[in-house]
């Protein structure tokens, strides 16, 4: 296991941000860890990296005891903060130097690490520019360079594409991706956008500082997600029809959608009322409606 974490608490005065969770972590896999603001994943990463002491609980990262071996943790951990904490006075280079340095890496070495990010992340034409002057896209391929300089095992991304257009996300996944398929490296991502967790591995949302649900998307949508049908004919008909059987339903300008309970009923509503579906079409559940139907929040746009 690459994180280990049993019972963990911490309090903040009376509030307990994080209530006695327990997870873990494999090798090489993308885990999402998902909860509104305040659930407790910011309490939760600054525990596992060190710059925030827990009140109880076990921790270990890469095999080592955080108690014991924070300094070694440190080394195998590489962070993406959802704020950039690059110096903008500086430019490219000077803050990847710096931020090399820190972890020992010099000459050579810090030649050949920033030949390797460079090419990786597409950094040659903007690394003798100032931070102040890049664009956020760009600033983000950075705050990855940072985190990878010195070729951790554990890569944490705190919500890493909030804030950028669609264009930039899809090239911050394609860059994520190559990198764990490449080198197995382990992604542990909180994220607002449900599509890229979705994506993940393995999933657990926490909600008010205690573990709500979790496992694989799969099995989450098949636990807590509806299907629907969308009928762009015959809405009235539709209303009246599942209305009186006290299904859910929605009527927007050009649809009513209604909430099965599985999508196996659908046979049997075609069989008995086929000119209702002339014009429908059946989604199926998705990482949005579990984490609403488990948190009762939504956590789009939060």
């Amino acid at each position: 296991m690459i994180i280990e974490i049993e019972n963990l608490v911490k309090s903040f005065k009376e509030v307990k941000a994080v209530n006695d969770i327990s997870f873990n972590v494999r090798e090489g896999e993308l885990f999402a860890f998902l909860g509104v603001n305040g659930a407790g994943k910011s309490t939760t990463i600054n525990i596992i990296s060190g710059t925030l002491k827990r009140d109880s609980g076990k921790v270990a990262v890469c095999g080592y005891d955080l108690d014991t071996d924070a300094e070694k943790i440190k080394n195998k951990l590489g962070i993406v903060f959802q704020n950039s904490v690059l110096d903008k006075k500086l430019t490219v280079y000077e803050n990847l130097k710096y931020r090399a340095n820190l972890y020992g890496i010099f000459g050579k070495d810090f030649k050949n690490n920033l030949e390797e990010m460079t090419e990786l992340l597409d950094l040659k034409e903007i690394l003798k520019r100032p931070l102040n002057k890049l664009s956020g896209g760009q600033k983000r391929r950075i705050d990855i360079a940072r985190a990878l300089l010195h070729k951790p095992e554990l890569l944490i991304l705190d919500e890493p594409t909030t804030g950028l257009d669609p264009k930039t996300r899809i090239t911050v996944w394609k860059i994520i991706e190559k990198l764990r398929k490449e080198s197995g490296l382990t992604v542990f991502l909180t994220t607002h956008y449900m599509e890229e967790a979705a994506d993940s591995d393995y999933v657990v949302i926490i909600d008010a500082g205690k573990i709500a649900a979790e496992g694989t998307p799969h099995a989450l949508k098949n636990a807590y997600a509806s299907d629907f049908i969308k009928f762009y004919n015959r809405r009235e008909e539709a209303e009246k029809y599942f209305g009186k059987l006290g299904y859910k339903f929605k009527t927007e300008r050009d649809y009513t959608e209604v909430e099965l309970k599985s999508t196996s009923e659908t046979p049997a509503f075609f069989k008995e009322m086929p000119e209702l579906f002339d014009d429908f079409e059946i989604l199926k559940g998705n990482m949005d409606n579990v984490f609403l139907k488990v948190t009762g929040k939504d956590l789009t746009g939060v």
